[in-house]
């Protein structure tokens, strides 16, 4: 199964296509991974627009079983905030036209599945996603590497969720 983590951004969007599987073991495959860049001094309509075309690619050449777009959990900058959450609805929005099951997670979340430390750092989180993935290095650039890690966090929480919904059952 192929899931597609989404590092929202309106400037630069990381993308990440994983392969993997419920069955427990932890074997996954990055198939593809980058960033969509806008330009800063553009129109923020022009900007969306560019962002909504460039990721609908995405999804129909990529047709991901599950999209996963990283969560705003708490921004002190709402200049920043503004643009991420905007780029989040345009890939949502995307995902649900195509009826893609949407999954949103939180940074620590992420760190949490990825690492088993919610307060992990940047450079630990993107160390087990190449781990993860048999690479030999870090994915480049970050925006890529941590949408990655939200394709991964997919397949540890669903696995979870699932252990407990089947545990419940007996």
């Amino acid at each position: 199964m192929f899931v597609l983590g989404i590092d929202p951004g309106l400037t630069r969007c990381g993308f990440g296509l994983i392969e993997g599987s419920f069955d427990g073991v932890e074997s996954f495959r990055a198939a593809r991974a980058g960033t969509i860049e806008t330009d800063p001094a553009a129109p923020v309509e022009q900007r969306l627009r560019e962002l909504h075309v460039e990721l609908d690619a995405l999804l129909t050449e990529t047709t991901p079983e599950a999209v996963v777009v990283e969560r705003i959990f708490y921004q002190r900058n709402v200049k920043t905030a503004i643009p991420v959450a905007q780029a989040s609805g345009v890939a949502i929005g995307l995902a649900g036209i195509d009826g893609v099951v949407v999954r949103q997670f939180t940074s620590q979340e992420v760190k949490l599945a990825v690492t088993g430390y919610g307060a992990a750092s940047k450079s630990q989180v993107q160390g087990m996603v190449a781990r993860l993935c048999g690479l030999s290095e870090v994915p480049r650039p970050a925006d890529a590497a941590d949408a990655l890690a939200l394709a991964i966090a997919y397949f540890m929480i669903v696995r979870t969720e699932r252990r407990f919904a089947l545990g419940s059952l007996s």
